[in-house]
């Protein structure tokens, strides 16, 4: 009765399933790796954030570039405040408001972005206090360029004079006469009144859209070798059906042909 799997057609049915079934298996199993080092690293990131508050800081130039394992830690730079910028549409605390961000000119000429902290409402340079004369010395948590469009980054353009939607060096390249590091600090204490801005997790390390995309694809590859076995039993059973009803005689007629009408 199951002579019909050695037949060509079976032949490639089956090789179809034995290459299709492991291979299912395997994509979700990666998808799901993928998931579960996302989640991991969330977990450090977070870690991260929280033990960086207690270290000692350590000097700039120690921190650069920023990665994964510097995102989040204290440093300490010393220069002079330069120009100073807003940063409009941050909210804090499910508030909506604004980032108050001054250039810290640095003894190699370059500017570090410092954001002093963040106030209420939109967007107001009267509102954001002027910074301090004279040299001094800050020290923050260390943070990555920003990339208009991630993690709420806004990407609009055409601001006022004043502002600038991301804090990046590509950004601010184009809006100070001087060199930019390709990184940035926000104070551990906020300047003249102000709410100190909280440090996030790096990039890439939280659970975000293209985490629970891998957990949804790790879903899908699983139901589809799934559907490959049900498949294969369907195919089969309706072949073995077809078989017995050939063996007893029960395979229906062909249909005749219409008669010919007859001409009266």
């Amino acid at each position: 009765m199951y002579r019909f799997l050695l037949t060509p057609r079976w032949w490639g049915i089956n090789v179809f399933v034995l290459l299709a079934i492991p291979f299912c298996i395997f994509m979700g199993s990666w998808q799901l790796s993928r998931f579960e080092s996302r989640v991991e690293a969330h977990r450090s990131a977070d870690k991260q954030v929280e033990t960086a508050r207690t270290e000692a800081a350590r000097p700039l130039a120690d921190l650069l570039p920023v990665d994964q394992s510097t995102s989040g830690k204290r440093a300490v730079v010393s220069g002079r405040y330069a120009k100073q910028l807003l940063v409009p549409d941050r909210q804090l605390d499910g508030r909506d408001g604004f980032y108050v961000l001054t250039l810290l000119r640095t003894d190699s000429g370059q500017a570090l972005p410092v954001v002093r902290g963040w106030l209420p409402g939109r967007a107001d340079a009267a509102k954001a206090p002027a910074p301090p004369a004279g040299e001094v010395t800050v020290t923050g948590a260390l943070q990555a360029s920003e990339t208009p469009g991630d993690n709420g980054v806004s990407t609009q353009g055409g601001l006022p004079s004043g502002q600038t939607a991301a804090i990046s060096a590509a950004s601010l390249v184009n809006l100070v006469p001087y060199r930019v590091y390709d990184a940035w600090i926000t104070l551990e204490k906020s300047d003249s009144g102000m709410t100190a801005v909280p440090a996030t997790a790096p990039d890439n390390s939280g659970l975000d859209l293209k985490a629970f995309q891998n957990l949804g694809y790790t879903g899908e590859w699983f139901v589809f070798a799934g559907f490959t076995v049900f498949m294969w039993f369907r195919l089969l059973r309706r072949e073995v059906e077809f078989a017995r009803d050939a063996a007893l005689g029960l395979v229906p007629d062909e249909e005749t042909p219409a008669q010919q009408p007859t001409a009266v």
